[in-house]
């Protein structure tokens, strides 16, 4: 089986990161995307050989569109829209919103995603159950992840344009920020 992949995207929501592939045969129409492996659409006969194919990524559905436009001859670009943006631009929005830690605790590998506008806290594309107090230095959202007692503390960097700084501490050690 012959596959025509003619763009690729990792997309970095707060349940996962999503591998998207699209398949587009310039011949036949054919389109076909792959989301972290699992077929989701399939149409393989089209005689438009340009257009839009809308789905949906993650257990929160997040609106995703593929545009197909014609470059001139049999040349073609793709382009993905996220949530109704760009693919950069909703790539950069994420790393304004939200804050990710990637870890192992007893052999077992954890993503953690702090939403910032909302506080939720999710681990491995689980929403976590979380406790919010405020402490003296800022606040403290306590989760708990296996046997492991987490907290994230957000102090003020001391500067009105950086805001806060989120720091994620598992059973009192902190953890490195997770950069793409």
């Amino acid at each position: 089986m012959s596959r025509d992949i003619v763009a690729v995207w990792e997309v970095d929501l707060s349940d996962g990161v999503y591998r998207i592939e699209f398949e587009h045969g310039t011949t036949t129409g054919k389109r076909v995307i792959h989301i972290n492996g699992k077929e989701v659409i399939r149409k393989d006969w089209l005689f438009k050989l340009v257009g839009k194919e809308t789905f949906s990524v993650g257990v929160l559905e997040t609106k995703a569109t593929i545009n197909i436009e014609a470059m001139g001859g049999f040349a073609y670009q793709y382009s993905l829209d996220i949530s109704g943006k760009n693919f950069q631009t909703f790539m950069d929005n994420r790393s304004k919103i939200s804050k990710t830690w990637t870890l192992k605790l007893d052999g077992i590998d954890y993503r953690i995603v702090l939403e910032k506008d909302t506080m939720d806290v999710w681990c491995n594309g689980q929403t976590m159950e979380t406790m919010g107090e405020f402490a003296e230095d800022g606040t403290e959202t306590h989760f708990v992840v296996a046997t492991h007692n987490c907290c994230i503390k957000a102090l003020s960097s001391g500067r009105r344009r950086s805001g806060l700084i989120h720091v994620l501490l598992v059973d009192g050690d902190g953890v490195p920020e997770f950069m793409q």
